[in-house]
C-alpha cells in the first residue's frame, strides 16, 4: 500500500508542546503516512527539528527517539513506572498549584515589571544546551519532509520564515523566544520575537505545488472557551490563548475563501492550491491548563499531554485517515459564522 502523503502544522505552547510530542508519536507509528512537509513555530519548531532529524537520515524509530530525548530534557519522565502516579493527579490542580507557587508568582512578576535586558535568561541558554545535541546536519538536509519555522521581526512586525541551511540553533530560539522573558535573537542584524505573533503555525509554506493538499494542524491553544473569564488569571490565560490562535484564524478564513471560490467555479480548478485541512486537539484537557505550564516544565502535565497526544492521533487515524487526500475534516465555513 502505497503511504499517504500529507503536511504537519504544528503550533507553539511552550511546554504544552508535549501534546504535540504525543501525536507526532503516534503518527510516526504509522507506516500508513509519509510525511512530507513540516511547518512548526516555537515548540512545534522544536517538535518538527526532532521529526525532520530522524525522517532526513530515512528512520521513523530515530524520529521518535529525537522527540523522546527532546522531551526528557525539557522534564518528562519516561519510566512507565512513574505512569500510575503521574495519572493519579489532576491537570487543572497541577496548573493551578504551579501557577500559585511563590517560584511562579516570582518569575511572573519580574517579568511584568523588568526588561529581559536585566535579568539572566537561564531558560533560553537551557534550550540552547538542549538543542546543542540536535543533528542539524539532518535537519537542514534536502531529504526528508521540507521543513520550515518561523519568527517574528521585531522592527518590522512581519514574519520571517527559516527554512534549510537558515534552520539553526539561533533561528528556533527566535521562533520560541517570548519578549516578556528573554531578549530578542538577533540573526543577520535583525532581532526576532516568538513567531506565534506572526505564524502559529504558519501555513502558506506547505502550499507549495510539490507538497500534497492536506494538512494536519495540530493545535494546543484552545480556539473556543465556553465560559466567560472573570478573574485577572482567567482573562489573562484568554488574552494568551486569543493572541496565539489569531494568525492561525487568519490564514484559515483565507484558505476557506479559497475552497469557496474553487467548489462555486468562479476560478479555474487547478489555478490556486484547494487545501484540505484537518486538526488535532484536545480542548478539554488544554482548557484545565494556564500559562503556568506553559513556562513552568512539570512532569505530571508532561505525562498527560503526552498521553492525550497520542489518544488524539490514534482518534485521528481511526476517524479520518480515509478523509486524507479526498477532504477536509474541518469544516472552516462553520468555524468562521
Amino acid at each position: 500500500m502505497t503511504p499517504k502523503r500529507i503536511n504537519l502544522a504544528l503550533q507553539g505552547g511552550g511546554a504544552h508542546g508535549a501534546f504535540t510530542w504525543g501525536v507526532l508519536d503516534r503518527l510516526l507509528a504509522d507506516e500508513r503516512l509519509e510525511i512530507a512537509g513540516i511547518s512548526g513555530t516555537s515548540a512545534g519548531a522544536l517538535n518538527g527539528a526532532a521529526v525532520k532529524a530522524g525522517l532526513a537520515r530515512g528512520s521513523r524509530d530515530l524520529a521518535r527517539e529525537w522527540l523522546e530525548a527532546i522531551w526528557t530534557g525539557v522534564g518528562a519522565f519516561t519510566d512507565e513506572v512513574w505512569a500510575p502516579w503521574f495519572e493519579a493527579f489532576s491537570p487543572m490542580a497541577v496548573s493551578y498549584a504551579t501557577e500559585l507557587s511563590p517560584g511562579y508568582q516570582f518569575i511572573d512578576g519580574i517579568s511584568r515589571s523588568i526588561s529581559p535586558y536585566m535579568t539572566n535568561s537561564m531558560s533560553q541558554d537551557a534550550l540552547r544546551r538542549l538543542l546543542a545535541g540536535l543533528d542539524f546536519e539532518a535537519v537542514c538536509a534536502a531529504t526528508g519532509p521540507e521543513f520550515h519555522i518561523c519568527a517574528t521581526n521585531v522592527r518590522t512586525g512581519k514574519i520571517r520564515l527559516f527554512t534549510r541551511k537558515a534552520i539553526t540553533t539561533e533561528a528556533i530560539l527566535a521562533s520560541a523566544c517570548l519578549p516578556t522573558l528573554f531578549p530578542a535573537v538577533e540573526i543577520d542584524g535583525e532581532a526576532y520575537w516568538d513567531g506565534g505573533y506572526t505564524g502559529n503555525p504558519a501555513l502558506f509554506p506547505l502550499f507549495g505545488p510539490a507538497l500534497p493538499r492536506d494538512i494536519l494542524i495540530v493545535n494546543i491553544n484552545p480556539l473556543e472557551r465556553p465560559e466567560l473569564p472573570v478573574t485577572a488569571r482567567d482573562i489573562q490565560n484568554r488574552i494568551n490563548e486569543i493572541s496565539f490562535n489569531t494568525s492561525l484564524l487568519r490564514e484559515l478564513r483565507a484558505v476557506e475563501f479559497v475552497q469557496r471560490l474553487v467548489h462555486s467555479g468562479k476560478i479555474p480548478e487547478g489555478s490556486m492550491k484547494d487545501v484540505i485541512v484537518h486538526m488535532v486537539s484536545d480542548d478539554h484537557l488544554m482548557r484545565q491548563l494556564s500559562v503556568a505550564t506553559k513556562v513552568v516544565p512539570n512532569p505530571i502535565v508532561i505525562h498527560q499531554l503526552r498521553k492525550a497526544g497520542s489518544a488524539a492521533g490514534d482518534a485521528f487515524l481511526d476517524r479520518d485517515f480515509d478523509a486524507i487526500g479526498m477532504h477536509s475534516t474541518v469544516d472552516l465555513r462553520e468555524m468562521f459564522v
